[in-house]
């Protein structure tokens, strides 16, 4: 059963959300051959205060 994690810094809307697992879902299905009733897909989100790049909060930029 393949499953797959996405992490994004702040919130997305259930659209946002729906349109990402219905995409990834299709990609991994034609790519591996399983079904997509097998695929999982997990979807993190993470306040921009607990992610940081260039040694930097992102809710610092």
């Amino acid at each position: 059963m393949p499953y797959v994690n996405i992490r994004v810094a702040g919130k997305l809307s259930r659209r946002q959300k729906k349109n990402i697992a219905r995409g990834v879902t299709e990609v991994i299905a034609r790519e591996t051959d399983k079904p997509e009733s097998s695929i999982l897909i997990f979807i993190d989100e993470e306040s921009r205060e607990n992610v940081a790049s260039g040694g930097l909060l992102l809710d610092e930029k």
